[in-house]
Formats: C-alpha cells, sequence, structure tokens
C-alpha cells in the first residue's frame, strides 16, 4: 500500500496528536530491565485506539499481533521502550525552539511514537497484511544491559517463521543530509571481572597483595592487546570500583569490560585473548571471578537478494520523507538477533536528533512528521 493523498491527510491532521504522544511517553522513566510503566501506557494506548490483541509478554514487550500471526511467515516492527537512564520518576522536559529536550527522547521515544501512530492507523481502518502476519512491537530490553532480551523473546517464540525484521531507533542528526540504516550486526561482549584477595590494614599489613593494584595491572594487560582486523574491533573499560578506605589494602575491586566487533571471528579472538589475560592473574594466588553481564552475536551470512530488496526500500523510503539516500553501515542494535540466524533485517531512523545517551538528548520537532509518513510507508508496504 502505498502513502495516498488520504492517508497523509491522516497523517498530518493528526500531527498535534502525535506530538503529544511524544511529550507524555517521554517523560515516562524506563531504565532496561523496568520498562513497566512504559510498557503499561503503550498497551492502554493501543487499545484505547482499537487494537485487538494487544498484550505484554514475560519480557516486557506490547506485542499488537497483526492478521494471522499463528502460521506462516511474518514480518516484525519494533522500537524499543527502555532510556539509558536510571531515572524511576518522570524524566525531565523543555521546548527550546525546533528542540524537544529530555533524556531518551531520540533513542527511543520518537520512534515509538511514529509506529505508534502507525498501528493505530492499521487498527482503526481494520487493516490486514497480504500474505504475511505482523508484530507491531514496543519492545524492552535494547539498551546497554537490556541485552536485547525483548528482541530475543520475539525470536525465541517466532524467530524461524520471521522473514523480514525493521527496527526504527536512533534519530539522523540535526539538520541532517546524510545518514546511515544499520544492516551489518556489531556482536559484543560484556563481562563483569572481580578480584579478590587477602586486603589488610595499610600499615600493620603492608606487603599484603592489594585488589586494586592487580585489577589495574589487568587492565593495563587488556589495553596491550592488539585488536584484530578482519572487521571492525573495539574494547572497553567502562567502569570499576573496589576497596575501603585510604588506609585499607583493598580486598575486593571489580570492573565491567566489553569488547565490539562486526566480525566473529574478531569477536572469538578477543576472547581468546581475554581468557588468557585472566589465567595469568589467576596463577599470582588470587581469586579472580568473571561473569557475562551481556552477549550480542554477530550476523550470518543473509540471503543477498533479499536484504538488498529490503535496504533498497528502506532507503527509497529515507530519501522521500528526509531527502537524502542514506548508506549502509553496522550498529549493536535489536537488529543483531535475526542478523544472527540469517534474517533480512534494517534498523532505520525516524526523526533528527543529538545527544544520544546524555541528559541533554533533544529532537528537532519538525523532524517528526516526515518520520512518522516514513513508519507508515515501511509498515503499510505490506498491507
Amino acid at each position: 500500500m502505498v502513502l495516498t493523498k488520504e492517508i497523509l491527510e491522516h497523517i498530518e491532521a493528526n500531527s498535534q496528536e502525535a506530538l503529544d504522544l511524544l511529550m507524555e511517553l517521554g517523560k515516562i522513566p524506563a531504565p532496561s530491565n523496568h520498562e513497566e510503566k512504559r510498557a503499561a501506557f503503550c498497551k492502554e494506548w493501543l487499545e484505547k485506539q482499537g487494537a485487538k490483541g494487544v498484550y505484554i509478554d514475560e519480557a516486557l514487550n506490547v506485542v499488537y499481533p497483526v492478521g494471522n500471526v499463528e502460521s506462516g511467515p511474518l514480518v516484525v516492527f519494533m522500537a524499543h521502550t527502555d532510556v539509558v537512564f536510571p531515572d524511576t520518576e518522570e524524566l525531565p522536559m523543555r521546548v527550546e525552539g525546533n528542540r524537544l529536550y529530555c533524556p531518551g527522547i531520540g533513542d527511543d521515544t520518537i520512534h515509538v511514537v511514529a509506529m505508534l501512530m502507525a498501528a493505530k492507523y492499521i487498527a482503526q481502518n481494520n487493516l490486514v497484511p497480504k500474505n504475511v502476519g505482523m508484530l507491531i512491537v514496543a519492545n524492552a530490553g535494547e539498551e546497554g544491559l537490556g541485552n536485547l532480551k525483548g528482541c530475543k523473546k520475539i525470536f525465541e517464540k517466532y524467530g524461524d517463521r520471521v522473514t523480514e525484521f525493521v527496527t526504527f531507533d536512533g534519530p539522523f542528526g540535526p539538520q541532517a543530509t546524510r545518514g546511515k540504516l544499520a544492516a551489518i550486526a556489531v556482536g559484543s561482549k560484556r563481562y563483569k571481572i572481580e578480584i579478590d584477595t587477602e586486603g589488610g590494614h595499610s600499615y600493620s599489613m603492608f606487603g599484603n597483595r592489594n585488589a586494586i593494584a592487580y585489577m589495574a595491572s589487568l587492565i593495563d594487560t587488556l589495553y596491550q592487546i592488539k585488536v584484530p582486523t578482519r572487521g571492525r574491533t573495539t574494547f572497553n573499560v567502562g567502569l570499576i570500583s573496589g576497596g575501603t578506605s585510604v588506609n585499607t589494602i583493598a580486598q575486593h575491586a571489580e570492573m565491567l569490560y566489553e569488547f565490539r566487533s562486526d566480525n566473529r571471528e574478531d569477536l572469538a579472538e578477543m576472547e581468546e585473548h581475554l581468557n588468557a589475560a585472566l589465567a595469568f592473574y589467576a596463577t599470582k594466588g588470587i581469586k579472580v571471578t568473571t561473569t557475562i553481564v551481556g552477549n550480542r552475536p554477530c550476523g550470518i551470512e543473509v540471503d543477498a537478494e533479499r536484504h538488498n530488496a529490503l535496504i533498497t526500500r528502506t532507503q527509497a523510503t529515507v530519501e522521500k520523507h528526509f531527502g537524502f539516500v542514506p548508506t549502509t553501515g553496522s550498529a549493536s542494535t535489536d537488529c543483531n538477533i535475526p542478523l544472527s540466524m540469517g534474517i533480512p533485517s534494517v534498523e532505520v531512523s525516524c526523526g533528527r536528533g543529538g545527544g544520544a545517551h546524555t541528559r541533554e538528548e533533544f529532537i528537532e520537532i519538525d523532524s517528526q512528521l516526515p518520520g512518522i509518513k516514513l513508519a507508515f510507508e515501511l509498515i503499510l508496504h505490506h498491507m
């Protein structure tokens, strides 16, 4: 289904409702693994628009099934409800000219709203996709230690039947005249690493092993690693903690460490490097504990014809509504899960903004309307 004059008039007539929805939803706190409030809001909102069969699953996904989802092929559209911020109270919001500022507003609230507005149109017009079933999902757990839990849950249940996947995520830059689609998965492993020693009083027990010193040495060792170069590979220590006081030899220290790559062999090599370093420090008579806290897979080979068709269609839709043809690139998104199963997948933006993952995150208000048109066109393509 193309965007007819009637559909375009509907979108424009409801633009204020979409902005109001963005401002209401954007204030609702939704740290990863605690998206209950946003999930409840989205479910109730969809039901008020006439959507049938909406449910919240165990992962806190809000799922709107459209057409026959019990058998046969499926297409899946997603936008994630969680934000990186730990706030449990209302998120701060302000408007300055054409900018709407709020933590998480571009990543990913503007995209959730674009998808919800398309879902409303489908529900109110009793539209049914042709030859496929459809899942419209406001999913949980995309960010950080959410570990893609929402997307994983959908593919645990429906994965072998999904033929195409689109996630609306991450805005184009401010006043963007260029941008990219993510169609290649950047995999990652994330670890909590702990070191424990006997510790003791800094004066009377001087000479006892210090967990912080060993942790610092381990970090230095990890940073001497030469990364493999089959793909783009990176690593980072993002958080360290430990010790008791200035006059205490630290008994405990811990850190969060990650490595990423868009190449499976590189990921495996990075894991080998890490394991070798950990084994070396374990020989020093200290206790080294490693816990995996995040695991995002790389992609595997995808049917080129089907994948390119999805990419080309998405690029054409971006050009139509934003005025430029985006390039394709790699990223760590909900696409990681279907791409790791060989399913054609793409991540695309529905707005312009900046400051992602900061307290000064913003979207450009006038980019919401073309973003909604983009979401409508991609989703209604199957009607």
